[in-house]
């Protein structure tokens, strides 16, 4: 096998190799050398395998092969008793117990927490004084005792008692997407943090119950020795809030695993209802606001883009339903600097499968706001929304500040379409910012984001006032889905955004079907709800 295919699978499997060592020893010193050694027979044997069918197994074999011989290295030992129950630490490395007390003492070990694992190890297994015990781990001695008998009491209560795999170890949760409202940090988006699936059952573990470490552990149908890192790596990036009794909750929103067809389709048909009203009593007033703007620049001329902006702007930001509930507790503040709201949308199946629908209901998915502000130079500033109208590709991932700065660039004349500014060049014809014959595709803006949005005039209350029922209705039932420490957050969205980018794309779908704007073209589409602001404009210096 080549040397970079076995580099691969050793980078894939080794974390499965160190848990498979963390189980089969009872401190992370004898854990890393087992490891240590699982690695280098994997790989001496990848390097001289040709083909490799079923490399899990293959790693299996080899891990419990290592296993046994490492077994026969070392020195059995004498047990020691816990009030009367053998820790078999002459059968510590056994392949298989001896007898079923034996896994059930492990077992029970292995679900203390990290400190009373060490305290029991270094008092029971390296026969170590209190005193030694506490010098070494920053403790008094009073307080090693108090842990010391914990234990005895936690592994007797364990040991006496059927531990059962709890729903997650048998059936875990799966993210269809997870999603964000705020700032990404230094390493993206809570993607980084969730991605991987034990991270995201911890976090879903104690979601609808608040839960301690060892009933995390047992949630999860796993060993607290495996898990403790992570939940400490999980609080210390606010997916965990630590709770009384040194029990977890979290202000992760995971969407239910179940919801009403009939409610979802009464919700749309009011938000239809809202769309048309607003279509006729609020359109109209916005289009006015922005139709004698100046130092505007629109590719191909057609100022309905500009207007259609406008309007959506105005329906998903000016006409909501906000309260004045403080959210700051449901923004997870990672150590990387994102500071966000966290949506797990989860597989859900319908609570009333025999109800029909009435609706052929179209996609009313967006992704936005994106704002985009340049510390390079402070008068760039992006804003997009992208919907099923906008031709743009890879949501917010793909829409970088560094666009608009190479954008600004261009027109200012500070780059040219040569060799030293080929990659920005290139860059900004794949996001269609430039044509091939380098003409600007994007709407473009003389002046603030904020002048330019604080034109767009805010609904009459007396409007607004006519639909907050129907908001109040919705997120009341939205509620009952979720978990106590939820419901503030779920009232609070589901009013607010009740009349918004929903509402919006409705609107745009009556008035680009209504023929009050023309259909768009797909030099239109890339710039469709996409507006750069700056202080110069494409053409101002020829």
């Amino acid at each position: 096998m080549e040397k970079q295919r076995a580099d691969e699978i050793i980078t894939e499997y080794f974390q499965k190799m160190y848990g498979f060592a963390i189980k089969k020893c009872y401190s992370y010193e004898e854990a890393e050398e087992l490891c240590a050694e699982i690695v280098q027979k994997v790989y001496l044997s990848l390097l001289r395998a040709k083909e490799v069918i079923n490399v899990e197994g293959y790693i299996w074999r080899i891990s419990e092969h290592t296993y046994a011989r490492y077994v026969s290295t070392r020195k059995k030992q004498e047990g020691i008793s816990i009030d009367g129950m053998e820790i078999p630490v002459y059968d510590e490395y056994a392949l298989e117990d001896s007898d079923e007390e034996s896994k059930k003492l492990r077992r029970e070990i292995a679900f203390l927490t990290e400190k009373r694992r060490r305290i029991v190890y270094d008092f029971y297994y390296k026969n170590k004084l209190i005193s030694e015990i506490a010098r070494e781990m920053g403790l008094p001695e009073g307080t090693v005792k108090w842990h010391l008998n914990k234990a005895r009491n936690e592994l007797k209560e364990g040991f006496s008692m059927e531990r059962r795999i709890g729903k997650l170890g048998l059936t875990p949760i799966t993210a269809v997407e997870v999603g964000h409202d705020g700032r990404p940090g230094m390493k993206g988006g809570p993607e980084f943090y969730l991605e991987d699936k034990m991270n995201l059952n911890i976090v879903y573990s104690v979601y609808h119950k608040p839960r301690t470490k060892v009933e995390i552990a047992e949630e999860m149908g796993m060993t607290l020795v495996y898990l403790e890192d992570r939940i400490d790596f999980l609080e210390g990036n606010g997916f965990l809030v630590r709770t009384t009794g040194n029990r977890y909750t979290t202000f992760v929103n995971f969407t239910p695993e179940e919801y009403s067809y009939e409610l979802y389709e009464k919700k749309v048909k009011d938000q239809l209802q809202i769309a048309e009203s607003l279509v006729k009593e609020y359109v109209p007033l916005v289009r006015a606001a922005v139709r004698d703007m100046k130092d505007i620049y629109i590719p191909g001329g057609n100022r309905e883009l500009m207007e259609a902006a406008a309007v959506y702007y105005g329906i998903s930001h000016k006409c909501g339903i906000w309260s004045d509930k403080d959210l700051s507790r449901y923004f997870v503040q990672t150590t990387d600097g994102g500071s966000y709201i966290v949506t797990v949308n989860l597989n859900a199946v319908r609570s009333d499968p025999d109800y029909v629908p009435t609706l052929d209901i179209p996609p009313y998915w967006a992704c936005g706001d994106m704002n985009r502000m340049s510390c390079k130079y402070p008068s760039v500033y992006g804003w997009s929304v992208d919907t099923r109208y906008c031709s743009r590709e890879g949501t917010w991932e793909n829409n970088l500040t560094s666009d608009y700065e190479a954008l600004y660039e261009f027109v200012g004349g500070m780059i040219h379409d040569d060799i030293v500014s080929k990659d920005k060049i290139q860059r900004l014809r794949e996001r269609k910012f430039l044509t091939e014959d380098n003409a600007v595709n994007i709407m473009m803006v003389k002046g603030t984001a904020e002048h330019f949005f604080g034109e767009i005039p805010e609904l009459d209350n007396a409007v607004r006032d006519k639909f907050a029922h129907l908001a109040l209705e919705y997120a009341v039932n939205a509620a009952r889905g979720y978990p106590p420490q939820m419901q503030d957050l779920i009232i609070s969205q589901s009013t607010g955004s009740f009349i918004g980018n929903t509402v919006a794309l409705m609107g745009m779908d009556i008035l680009y079907r209504n023929g009050t704007f023309k259909p768009l073209t797909e030099n239109e589409r890339v710039t469709s709800n996409l507006i750069m602001f700056c202080d110069e404009l494409p053409g101002e210096k020829e």
